[in-house]
C-alpha cells in the first residue's frame, strides 16, 4: 500500500467551503479597491534575488525561499508583494507623471520557524498608490482599509496609525548606537517599557529624552493623543509627523472612517522601507494584524524610479481565522445537484443549460437504480450544495434545500 503525501509544514490545502468563502472574501475586497479606480496587476511569484536583497528591507535573507535556475541566476519566492510592484512600476510606468493606482492578489512565501500553527505561505491582497505624497493619499489608503473590511462583514476591528519620522526622532534623541537604538525598538514593539527604561538609565540621555520614552506608552488612543505627542516631540521632523497625522484624520472623518481609527505613536514600521506613516489593523480572533501598510518614499529609487508611494496588504488568512472565530458568515455562490437516471437524462441536460445560462451553478450527478436519495443528501451537505434537484421519471421534482430542509415537489409537466 502506498503512503499517503502530506503537505510540508507551513502550507495547506484549502477546499470546499473554506476555499468558497476565501475566494468570496477576495471578490468582496477586489470589488472595493476597483471601486477607488484601481487596476489590477500580476507580478511573478519568484523574482531575481536583487528584489528583495538586504538594502531594500522587506524580508531578513534567513526567511527567504530561494534557488538557482539553470543559468544560475538566484532566484527567490517573494515574502511580500510591494517590493515586486515597485519594481514592475518602475519599470512599466517609468515616464507616467500622473499618480498610478494598482492592486494585487497573490501567495507570500516566508521560511520562518513554524509556531502555533503559523503559515509559511499566505494570500495577500492590497494596493499600491505611486507618485502622490499627500495627506489626500494616506487618507485614501486608509479609508480603503476601512471600507474593505467592513465589506466583509467585520464590525469591530480598529486601524492603528502611527509615523516612523516620530518613533525615528525619539531613537535619535538618545544618542545612542545603532545596535543600542535597533534593541530599544524591538523592546517598544515588545511593549517591554521596563526594559528600555533600564537602556536609557544606564546611558548618558538627557532627562527629557527619558521622559518623552516613560510617556510613550501613554500615546495610543484617539486623536487627543496627539496633542500631547507634540508636546514631547524631540525634534522639527517629529513635530510635523504629528500635524499630519492630525491632518489625516480630519479627512478621516470626510470619509465616515474615524471610528475605527487610533493612534499609536509607539508603533515601527515591520518592514525597513517604510518611510511616513505606517498603518496595522486589528480584530479579534487573531493575534496577528489583517492589515499591515505604510508610506515607502524611497522604495522606487531601489530600481530606477524617484517617486513617493504608498500602500498595504491585507493578509487574507488571518482575516479568514478572524470572520470564523467572530461566527461571521460570509455568503458564497450557491451551488445546486441535479440528479437524474438513465429515463431523464436529455430532459437533465436540457434543464441544466437553462441554469447554467442565468448564471446559476449546477452540478450533475446520474443515480444509480439501487441507490437512496440519502447517500445524495449526504454528499451535497459535505460539499457545501445548497440545494438538490431529484428528475423522477413520472416527471416530476423533489427539490431539497440542503440549508434549511425544506422540501417540496413540482410536476414540471404543468410548467412545460
Amino acid at each position: 500500500m502506498e503512503q499517503k503525501m502530506h503537505t510540508p509544514e507551513g502550507v495547506r490545502d484549502i477546499y470546499n467551503r473554506e476555499c468558497e468563502t476565501k475566494i468570496a472574501i477576495q471578490k468582496k475586497l477586489s470589488t472595493v479597491l476597483h471601486l477607488y479606480g484601481y487596476q489590477d496587476i500580476q507580478t511573478p511569484t519568484f523574482e531575481y534575488d536583487d528584489v528583495f536583497r538586504k538594502e531594500i528591507g522587506s524580508t531578513s535573507t534567513k526567511e527567504l525561499y530561494r534557488f538557482f535556475d539553470r543559468e544560475g541566476n538566484i532566484l527567490t519566492l517573494r515574502p511580500d508583494i510591494t517590493p515586486s510592484v515597485a519594481r514592475a512600476a518602475a519599470t512599466l510606468f517609468e515616464t507616467e507623471d500622473f499618480p498610478i493606482r494598482l492592486c494585487y492578489a497573490g501567495n507570500t512565501f516566508t521560511n520562518h520557524t513554524s509556531y502555533q500553527g503559523r503559515l509559511k505561505e499566505n494570500t495577500q491582497l492590497g494596493a499600491e498608490l505611486i507618485g502622490l505624497d499627500s495627506i489626500e493619499a494616506d487618507a485614501e489608503m486608509l479609508a480603503m482599509v476601512v471600507d474593505g473590511l467592513k465589506r466583509t462583514g467585520l464590525k469591530e476591528f480598529q486601524v492603528n496609525i502611527g509615523h516612523v519620522d516620530f518613533i525615528q526622532s525619539l531613537l535619535e534623541a538618545t544618542g545612542l548606537e545603532d545596535d543600542e537604538m535597533d534593541e530599544i525598538r524591538t523592546l517598544i514593539n515588545n511593549r517591554n517599557y521596563f526594559g528600555v527604561e533600564e537602556i536609557l538609565d544606564n546611558r548618558s540621555v538627557k532627562e527629557s529624552v527619558k521622559e518623552a520614552f516613560h510617556i510613550l506608552p501613554e500615546l495610543m488612543g484617539g486623536p487627543e493623543i496627539l496633542e500631547s505627542a507634540a508636546r514631547i516631540a524631540p525634534s522639527a521632523e517629529a513635530r510635523l509627523a504629528v500635524t499630519r497625522l492630525q491632518q489625516i484624520y480630519k479627512l478621516l472623518r470626510l470619509y465616515k472612517a474615524e471610528d475605527h481609527v487610533t493612534f499609536d505613536l509607539s508603533m515601527s514600521g515591520s518592514y525597513g522601507y517604510y518611510t511616513g506613516i505606517i498603518f496595522r489593523a486589528y480584530t479579534y480572533g487573531t493575534g496577528d494584524a489583517v492589515v499591515r501598510g505604510g508610506r515607502y518614499d524611497h522604495l522606487l529609487e531601489k530600481f530606477g524610479k524617484s517617486t513617493p508611494s504608498i500602500g498595504f496588504a491585507i493578509i487574507i488568512d488571518e482575516l479568514m481565522s478572524a470572520l470564523n472565530r467572530q461566527k461571521i458568515s460570509v455568503q458564497t455562490a450557491k451551488r445546486n445537484l441535479l440528479v437524474y437516471t438513465e429515463a431523464t437524462e436529455k430532459w437533465a441536460v436540457s434543464l441544466a443549460r437553462s441554469f447554467r445560462v442565468k448564471g446559476k451553478n449546477i452540478e450533475m450527478l446520474k443515480r444509480e437504480p439501487e441507490e437512496e436519495r440519502e447517500v445524495y443528501e449526504a454528499y451535497g451537505k459535505r460539499s457545501s450544495i445548497a440545494g438538490i434537484l431529484y428528475l423522477r421519471d413520472d416527471f416530476k421534482i423533489e427539490m431539497v434545500n440542503l440549508r434549511t430542509g425544506e422540501e417540496k415537489t413540482v410536476d414540471a409537466r404543468k410548467h412545460r
